[in-house]
């Protein structure tokens, strides 16, 4: 390969940036051309594309978003608009393309590869840490901190005024941020998509949290389609009549700010196995991290399994709240 693109697709997350730089510096090391596509797949419909060097990507690693911007793309989900990108793509003589993001871009990239042969790599950007195929994903790391900071703080008030706090963070389809931040920031209990019973669990934690007179608690939940922190809060208002309860939305803060040290590095892995990849021959595949070496799966595989909760971790949430 003589010349490839990459662009970022779906919601931001810090990281991006790095693994952007990453691409970029072992690119060019393998003396191959590198245009970036502005705001992933609508861009490379609309033949919005940058070239990128060395110098364009300095000083980029530590910041959050993404320097190449990011959308969704309706136009993208139909055949005409992937000829349009398809075009484009050929009009720039662009042999391949590293994707950064999560399930949608990788079903694009795998639908494109299938109907005009543009082999892509994708690598997992996203906060949600939800793709099958990675231990972590780009950003996962950084939004914990964010939350578990926002939560050292809000913990301040709640024992200050013997308060219940309902922290609400993202992750509409999966509890990955839930549980974790929900652990590292010593909530008494966690709501998840992936639990069912979240609802009775919460009346039993709170029905033992009387019997000890504990004054004050935090309930990390996952923003889900099922209501979130405003639906617990009914819970435990038709429950628990006496109950002071405040709800906090973290919202998008938490894809915010500048990468952590583990963001960095995991991005600067990804993007270079990924470049790596695609030069000798990769295609429809995402590289991801899994015990700690790097890993490959197939576009197919990514997209239709679940990424399964860590069980020992579920474990020990009914043991910390006692």
């Amino acid at each position: 390969m003589k010349k490839i693109a990459v662009f970022t697709s779906g919601g931001d997350a810090p990281g991006m940036n790095a693994c952007i730089r990453a691409v970029v510096r072992t690119a060019i090391y393998n003396q191959v051309e590198v245009v970036g596509i502005m705001r992933g797949y609508d861009g490379m419909i609309n033949d919005d594309m940058i070239s990128l060097d060395s110098t364009s990507v300095a000083n980029i690693i530590q910041r959050g978003g993404t320097i190449l911007k990011s959308s969704r793309s309706e136009e993208f989900m139909t055949k005409e608009g992937r000829l349009k990108a398809f075009n484009v793509i050929k009009k720039h003589d662009i042999e391949g393309i590293v994707c950064i993001g999560g399930n949608g871009t990788y079903t694009g990239a795998g639908v494109f590869y299938e109907e005009f042969g543009i082999p892509s790599i994708g690598v997992p950007g996203t906060i949600d840490n939800d793709l099958y195929g990675t231990d972590f994903t780009i950003g996962y790391d950084t939004a914990l901190n964010t939350a578990m900071e926002a939560i050292d703080k809000i913990r301040d008030t709640a024992d200050s005024h013997n308060r219940v706090f309902l922290v609400e963070v993202m992750g509409r389809d999966s509890g990955f941020i839930a549980l974790a931040v929900g652990i590292a920031g010593g909530a008494e209990a966690i709501l998840i998509p992936e639990d069912q019973k979240d609802e009775e669990k919460l009346i039993e934690m709170f029905t033992l949290k009387k019997e000890r007179k504990k004054s004050f608690s935090i309930v990390v939940v996952a923003e889900g389609e099922y209501g979130g922190a405003a639906r617990a809060a009914n819970v435990l208002k038709q429950n628990f009549p006496e109950l002071d309860i405040r709800t906090t939305i973290l919202g998008h803060i938490q894809r915010g700010g500048s990468p952590s040290a583990r963001d960095r590095i995991l991005s600067t892995r990804l993007g270079v196995s990924a470049v790596e990849r695609l030069l000798s021959g990769g295609k429809n595949e995402c590289v991801g991290m899994v015990n700690n070496k790097i890993h490959f799966t197939s576009f197919k595989e990514s997209v239709e399994r679940q990424k399964p909760l860590p069980e020992y971790i579920l474990g020990m949430t009914k043991m910390l709240s006692v």
